[in-house]
């Protein structure tokens, strides 16, 4: 794998956007690559960005200073694409993967921590722990798969009946959330493998996300079952009022309080919720790439900042940052 060990120090400090966009709410906008992205994660708090494209590779950005802080290049020597990322929720390591293999980043240091391959599935999503060490996968063949990297434990949740399209993972890697084809998301615990909650759906789960202090869960579906969770019941709060039939998502994010929560779609949608009553409180439209077809955009990932704002980082290689006020 090539890589570039380049020593840099990450803040994590509250970040304000200063403004530059007059039109739409939006106060900031960075272009990351002139050639769009094939995958693209941010950091909790919005203010890192780590970026995949098939020319340059994977790089990691500070929004904040407007700065690129590592190129990584290829994950693999085959220079498959990246398809999927994760940021740890305190900021120190990431997690991307190809449809055959995964790597595991120190941002701190900016070095790999080792790639392994997966040969009896495709990788359909990824998450990481603030340890480094615990991963979780989401794959095609049905099953979850928790590992711990540093002593080598698996554990295959084996819950599903069908493809696994989206994983969350507590901080402590405690706790896991999985969705699938079967119509259902699953909460379970990593050490055991156990069941806490079952949600029905009426279609595929194709999103998922936990509040990072485990009070809510959400899981959401491709024909706008898209529900908000307590995870001290397991019973349903809300359901979000969505305004288009039939949306997909592709991202989704609780601010740290939980009272609100940020999604993005395929469609270059950017919402903002209510956690209480599935409220719309605002939209936006994520920037497509310049001459090209079909001008849309998907939304990767969204983040909530210290501040208020929201951030989103999309296909066409863009972040971007409007106000909430």
């Amino acid at each position: 794998m090539y890589k570039k060990f380049l020593s840099v120090s990450l803040l994590f400090s509250a970040f304000a956007l200063s403004g530059c966009f007059p039109f739409d709410s939006e106060v900031q906008r960075w272009h990351l690559a002139q050639q769009g992205s094939t995958s693209l994660s941010l950091s909790r708090d919005g203010r890192f960005a780590l970026i995949s494209t098939n020319i340059q590779g994977i790089a990691l950005w500070d929004l904040q200073q407007n700065k690129k802080l590592a190129d990584f290049g290829s994950q693999d020597q085959y220079h498959n694409s990246v398809i999927t990322s994760y940021i740890s929720d305190n900021n120190r390591y990431a997690i991307t993967a190809t449809t055959q293999n995964f790597a595991v980043w120190d941002l701190g240091w900016s070095q790999s921590h080792g790639l392994w391959s997966i040969d009896y599935a495709t990788i359909k999503d990824v998450a990481i722990a603030n340890n480094g060490t615990d991963v979780l996968l989401a794959l095609s063949n049905g099953k979850a798969l928790f590992i711990n990297l540093t002593s080598g434990r698996r554990l295959e949740f084996l819950a599903h009946r069908d493809k696994v399209n989206s994983v969350a993972l507590a901080a402590n890697g405690r706790y896991a959330l999985s969705g699938g084809n079967d119509h259902h998301a699953y909460l379970w615990d990593t050490r055991s493998g156990q069941i806490i909650y079952s949600f029905k759906h009426s279609s595929r789960v194709n999103q998922v996300a936990l509040q990072r202090d485990g009070k809510f869960a959400f899981s959401a579906t491709d024909n706008n079952d898209n529900i908000i969770w307590d995870l001290t019941t397991g019973k349903k709060i809300t359901q979000l009022a969505m305004k288009v039939r039939y949306q997909t998502l592709s991202s989704a994010r609780f601010s740290d309080d939980g009272q609100f929560l940020v999604t993005g779609s395929p469609s270059r949608r950017v919402e903002l919720w209510r956690t209480d009553n599935g409220e719309n409180i605002k939209d936006w439209r994520a920037e497509v790439q310049p001459k090209t077809r079909p001008t849309t955009a998907v939304v990767y990932d969204v983040a909530i900042s210290p501040t208020g704002n929201v951030v989103a980082g999309s296909s066409a290689g863009y972040a971007q940052a409007w106000s909430t006020d």
